[in-house]
């Protein structure tokens, strides 16, 4: 991509108290991981500025993706003499699944300094700890016939609302799902997920802008 072509794809911010965080999200899945995320960049988007890139391959060929997407959004930002056009952080969202080269693609993303969300054996198991605790093996063509069974007719299509409702439930088992195999000495083993490490990054960002801007307004008010 030219970066004429990219900078024009950019949505410049409109002038605010506090620039928001800008968020750039590079996913596996097709449909499900975009979906659930730019439903959560509607929900956010407000206080935090989330640019979802899905469809993106396998793990290697994410993370290659997203480290280049950061550079381009780097260059733009440094043309443009605006830094707010770069990302405040990247993530990458991928599954363990059968995939080649986990531990190249871990260690490049760390390498650039790029958050990770990796969930074993797919990312509908987030989906699933919304409604129950899950620490059985899972095998990923069964994940989508249990996420049925509290979802009827859920095939791709992440219903946002109503995973909202339960949201600080799928939260609490996925740290203590995390916790539990970082015990078992079995880090991102089946099942695992650290999607919500991402979700919590969002919701906290959005947090501290809200703060950041409450406070700037009782700065003006005082200074008058």
């Amino acid at each position: 991509m030219g970066r004429k072509h990219f900078r024009d794809s950019i949505k410049r911010r409109k002038p605010q108290l506090t620039p928001r965080a800008r968020i750039l999200i590079v996913c596996e899945g097709k449909v499900t991981e975009p979906t659930y995320f730019e439903e959560m960049a509607r929900q956010e988007r407000a206080r935090v500025e989330v640019v979802v890139k899905g469809h993106s391959g396998v793990p290697k060929t994410i993370v290659e993706r997203a480290v280049q997407l950061k550079k381009e959004a780097d260059n733009v930002a440094k043309h443009e003499k605006d830094d707010f056009l770069k990302y405040d952080e990247v993530w990458c969202v991928f599954d363990i699944d059968e995939h080649p080269n986990i531990p190249d693609a871990i260690q490049q993303a760390k390498a650039h300094g790029l958050g990770l969300a990796i969930s074993n054996p797919c990312f509908e198991l987030w989906v699933l700890l919304h409604f129950q605790d899950q620490r059985q093996h899972l095998e990923r063509n069964h994940v989508a016939e249990y996420c049925r069974r509290h979802i009827p007719r859920y095939k791709k299509q992440v219903p946002f609302g109503l995973l909202s409702e339960k949201y600080t439930e799928a939260l609490k088992r996925a740290v203590e799902l995390e916790r539990w195999q970082k015990q078992m000495d079995r880090p991102l083993g089946n099942p695992s997920t650290g999607v919500h490490n991402l979700t919590e990054r969002i919701k906290g960002l959005g947090h501290a802008a809200v703060l950041a801007s409450l406070q700037k307004s009782l700065q003006a008010k005082w200074a008058r």
